[in-house]
């Protein structure tokens, strides 16, 4: 496996972990945002999770999905990279959104706001870099085709 391969296992792993902790009534303590004050409307399960990261069931959705695809996707290295190029994109998107009170809801259905923000923002900026800067070198890439030729079932 190329580092990029482990980033989108790696990232994979703790968003599915996230994502199921989210479930844990004992890990989400109660709202400390009203949701009306933070224009959410769907607030099944709304409350912190570790007390510090706002979610609800649509945001741990998201998580468990995110953190599917990204196991998935770390068994090859150019589904990996693809993935973090995506993740960093969607990240970004989610950062921005999250700056801005009428858009901290994403449209009334999953919280954005408070620490969600600088994790978002951390995520993308670490996901650029597996997704678009790092670029593997010839003799991996090389290494990887040998691979593949030799075993052409994996």
């Amino acid at each position: 496996m190329k580092a990029g391969q482990y980033f989108a296992l790696t990232i994979g792993i703790i968003f599915v972990l996230i994502g199921v902790a989210g479930f844990i009534p004992d890990l989400v303590k109660p709202p400390i945002a009203d949701p009306d004050a933070v224009n959410l409307s769907y607030i099944e399960g709304y409350g912190y999770l570790m007390g510090l990261f706002p979610i609800n069931v649509l945001h741990n959705i998201v998580h468990l999905t995110v953190g599917l695809l990204g196991i998935f996707a770390s068994l090859s290295l150019g589904s990996a990279r693809l993935f973090s190029g995506v993740l960093a994109l969607f990240y970004g998107l989610l950062t921005i959104l999250g700056l801005f009170p009428p858009t901290q809801s994403m449209l009334g259905l999953v919280p954005l706001f408070g620490n969600d923000l600088w994790l978002h923002a951390g995520t993308a900026v670490i996901a650029t870099y597996f997704g678009f800067l790092a670029k593997p070198d010839l003799l991996e890439l090389r290494e990887q085709g040998h691979d593949e030729q030799a075993n052409p079932s994996s």
